[in-house]
């Protein structure tokens, strides 16, 4: 194909993101979309592109960007990617992939019907290398048979009722929001290293603030300084903590917490994972260190080093040891991935990256764990 030219849709937190690590790949990104032409302007001024476009129609009639990322709010999904599909474009789409599995169940329709067009969801936390390294050790068989995992994921920017963001309102985000947001990508992560696939589910979910204080004229962006302006209470209908026991097939057990009011966690992925050989561990916040368990011999802390990693890892590491890979490299590794099937013109038979089938496949979790909160009992997970 053409050489890959990229554009996104999105100005707020996550959408310079993208623009970063595709640059950082060489990918070069012609232009970007705002809410409004202002906004794109802006956006394109600040980030140094070419274009700032009025709308995502005028993107799409861009004949020199064959590749969109679509970093815009969850309830755009549905009709950007579609919109993508028809005009041609390779799709790479913010997680969750959609509202709600109907939604979700259509975009993986479209893009079945579109074989040659690489679809992915942006789950960037597969990319740390110590995870891949992990995820490497599981299926050498050296952890042996998993018995049972625990996971978090915890941040604070939504602590105080006065913290309000698009992402707290379910008309915005979906039904679920700590879960949405952030435990789809924690599920993701454990089913990706783990290779274990969850049956079904017991969920317990709170929301902290029922009532929070939007605030007036001006945007409320995503963990940015909170400015001091005059509000109104808005009821809320998302949760802000959640805690979900799982059941794997194979007989293996689990326990996730999720949480967006941990005070003093900003953004922190914890797992463990418990094996008949050994039990491995891993914290974000110490993104190149993997806890090594053992029973009859010394415990271990693997170092990220390229030079000692399983070459599937190695292979998505860019510095020698020492010198710490975080957050940004994880967007960039990801997009190494996605942009080898871009430039080879097809998709990979099993991709390292997240496609429209795993996107698809965490709404269905998200349908059980609402359904599990909203009776109480265990749910099964759909098929």
């Amino acid at each position: 194909m053409a050489k890959p030219i990229a554009a996104v849709v999105g100005t707020g937190f996550i959408g310079p993101v993208h623009v970063e690590a595709l640059r950082r790949v060489g990918v070069q990104v012609k232009g970007i979309v705002g809410s409004s032409p202002a906004r794109s302007r802006q956006a394109a001024s600040q980030l140094d592109l070419d274009v700032g476009y009025p709308s995502i129609e005028a993107l799409l009639a861009d004949s020199e960007v064959n590749v969109v990322h679509l970093a815009s709010p969850n309830r755009l999904h549905k009709e950007q990617v579609l919109a993508c599909l028809k005009a041609g474009k390779h799709v790479v789409c913010e997680k969750p992939l959609a509202m709600d599995t109907a939604e979700a169940r259509e975009l993986l329709a479209a893009s079945r019907r579109h074989p040659k067009l690489v679809c992915a969801v942006n789950y960037n936390v597969r990319f740390y290398p110590i995870s891949l390294e992990a995820r490497s050790l599981v299926r050498s068989g050296e952890v042996g048979e998993i018995y049972h995992l625990h996971a978090s994921y915890t941040q604070d920017w939504l602590l105080y009722p006065t913290d309000f963001n698009w992402r707290v309102l379910a008309a915005e985000g979906g039904a679920l929001r700590a879960v949405g947001d952030i435990g789809t990508h924690l599920l993701d992560l454990l089913g990706f290293v783990c290779g274990v696939e969850v049956e079904a589910v017991m969920a317990d979910l709170r929301t902290v603030h029922p009532v929070r204080i939007r605030p007036g004229a001006g945007p409320s962006d995503t963990f940015g300084r909170k400015a001091k302006r005059a509000g109104v209470p808005v009821n809320i209908d998302t949760e802000d903590y959640g805690s979900i026991l799982l059941r794997f097939k194979g007989g293996a057990k689990g326990v996730v917490t999720v949480s967006q009011v941990c005070a003093g966690r900003k953004n922190c992925i914890r797992y463990e994972v418990a094996g008949s050989k050994c039990a491995l561990a891993w914290n974000s916040e110490s993104p190149d260190e993997l806890w090594i368990g053992r029973r009859g011999a010394s415990n271990a802390l693997r170092l990220r080093d390229p030079s000692q990693l399983d070459p599937s890892a190695a292979a998505f590491t860019s510095f020698p040891a020492g010198h710490v890979e975080g957050y940004p490299d994880t967007f960039k590794q990801l997009y190494r991935a996605v942009y080898q099937d871009i430039s080879a013109s097809r998709r990979s038979a099993r991709p390292l990256y997240a496609t429209f089938e795993d996107g698809y496949r965490e709404l269905v979790l998200c349908d059980a764990i609402a359904e599990s909160h909203r009776t109480g009992s265990w749910a099964k997970v759909s098929n």
